[in-house]
C-alpha cells in the first residue's frame, strides 16, 4: 500500500506539474517515479495471486531483467551499424552503436566478476550498473513524456509557426530532414488559419546563413514552401540563427516586435521537440513544441544525442549522483582490502 501512495503522490506532483508548465523536463521525471513506484506495489501483491501464476509472473519478470538488456544492446549495436552505413561515420551517428557496446561491456563485466568469484570485480560491476540504472531511469524518463508531450493537444492561441532550420544540402536546397519539418509547419499553420479571426497567424522561416551555405537556411526554407503554394506574404524569415537557442531567441525578437503578447508553435522534428520545449521555457519563449516524423532507422541515435544533451544541462546534480555512486563503489573496494 506504501507504494501505491507514493506513486498515487508522484502522479499528483506530475499533473500539477503539467498544468503549470508542461515544458519541465521535473515532468518527466515525476511521471517515471509514479509508474516505477506503481511496479514496486504490483510486484509486493504478486503474492496474493493464485498458485502458479506467482510462478509464472516471477519467471517473466526474471527473463525480462535478464534477456531485455542483452536484446536492446544488441538492437543498438544493429542500429549503429545501420546509421554508419546510410549516414557515415560521424561521431553523432555512432551514438547508438557505442551505447549498445557500452551495456554489453557491463554484462560482460558482471559475468565474469560472476565466474571469477572476485570480490573487487564485482564491486566494480555493480557500481557501473548502478550508474547505468541511474542513467537509464532518467533516459525512460525523457522518452516516456517526450512521447507524451508530442501528443499534446495543439494549442489554439498561437500567431506564429516557427520552424527551426537545420541546414542545407549543397548550400542551397532542403534537405528531407527539413523539408519534414516545414511540412508539418504548414500543416500547422492551415490548422490554426483555419479557427477564422482577424490576423491569420505568420509562419517563420528560422535559420541563418552557415560557412558552406550559399545562403540563409531561412531564405531556401521560404522558397520551398512558396514553390508549393504557401502565401509569401504571410512568411517571416529569421535569418541570424546559428544554433537552435538563437533561433527562438531571434524569433522571439521577430514576433514581439509584429505582435507582442502572441503564442507561437516551434516546429522542429519529433526526436527534438522535447528538448527544443526545454530550451524554449529557458529563452522566455511562450510556444508549445511539435515534431514532424522522422525515419526510423535514425531515431535511436538522435534520442540519445538529445538525451545527453539534457543529462549535461542539469549536469550539477545527474553528475553529483554518479559521483555519489562511484565514491561508494570506491568505499567498498577500500573495505575489501
Amino acid at each position: 500500500m506504501i507504494a501505491f501512495a507514493v506513486s498515487a503522490l508522484f502522479l499528483l506532483c506530475f499533473g500539477v506539474g503539467v498544468l503549470r508548465d508542461r515544458r519541465r523536463f521535473g515532468n518527466a521525471v515525476y511521471l517515471g517515479l509514479a509508474v516505477t513506484f506503481l511496479g514496486l506495489g504490483l510486484l509486493s501483491a504478486v503474492d496474493d495471486l493464485p498458485h502458479g501464476l506467482t510462478e509464472t509472473v516471477l519467471v517473466l519478470l526474471l527473463l525480462v531483467l535478464c534477456l531485455g538488456p542483452v536484446v536492446l544492446a544488441g538492437l543498438l549495436c544493429a542500429n549503429g551499424v545501420e546509421m554508419v552505413r546510410k549516414e557515415g561515420r560521424r561521431p553523432a551517428n555512432l551514438l547508438s552503436l557505442l551505447a549498445g557496446l557500452g551495456i554489453f561491456g557491463v554484462l560482460g563485466l558482471t559475468a565474469v566478476a560472476v565466474l571469477l568469484r572476485s570480490r573487487v570485480l564485482g564491486i566494480v560491476s555493480v557500481t557501473l550498473l548502478l550508474v547505468l540504472g541511474y542513467v537509464s531511469f532518467l533516459f525512460l524518463c525523457f522518452v516516456g513524456y517526450a512521447f507524451l508531450y508530442g501528443r499534446m493537444r495543439l494549442r489554439r492561441d498561437a500567431g506564429f509557426v516557427v520552424v527551426l532550420g537545420s541546414g542545407l544540402i549543397g548550400g542551397r536546397r532542403v534537405p528531407p530532414l527539413l523539408a519534414s519539418r516545414l511540412d508539418r509547419g504548414r500543416e500547422v499553420y492551415e490548422r490554426l488559419a483555419a479557427r477564422g479571426g482577424d490576423r491569420p497567424p505568420l509562419l517563420v522561416t528560422s535559420g541563418g546563413r552557415g560557412p558552406d551555405e550559399e545562403l540563409p537556411e531561412s531564405h531556401a526554407m521560404a522558397a520551398y514552401l512558396v514553390e508549393r503554394g504557401f502565401p509569401e506574404d504571410r512568411i517571416v524569415r529569421e535569418d541570424r540563427s546559428r544554433t537552435t537557442e538563437e533561433n527562438l531567441l531571434f524569433s522571439k525578437e521577430l514576433m514581439e516586435a509584429e505582435r507582442p503578447d502572441a503564442g507561437c508553435v516551434v516546429v522542429t522534428n519529433n526526436f527534438h521537440a522535447f528538448r527544443a520545449a526545454l530550451m524554449a521555457r529557458k529563452a522566455g519563449v511562450d510556444g508549445q513544441v511539435v515534431g514532424s516524423p522522422t525515419a526510423a532507422y535514425f531515431w535511436p541515435s538522435a534520442t540519445i544525442r538529445e538525451f545527453a544533451a539534457v543529462f549535461l544541462e542539469y549536469r550539477a546534480v545527474n553528475l553529483t549522483v554518479c559521483a555519489v555512486l562511484v565514491g561508494i563503489g570506491c568505499l567498498g573496494l577500500l573495505v575489501t582490502r
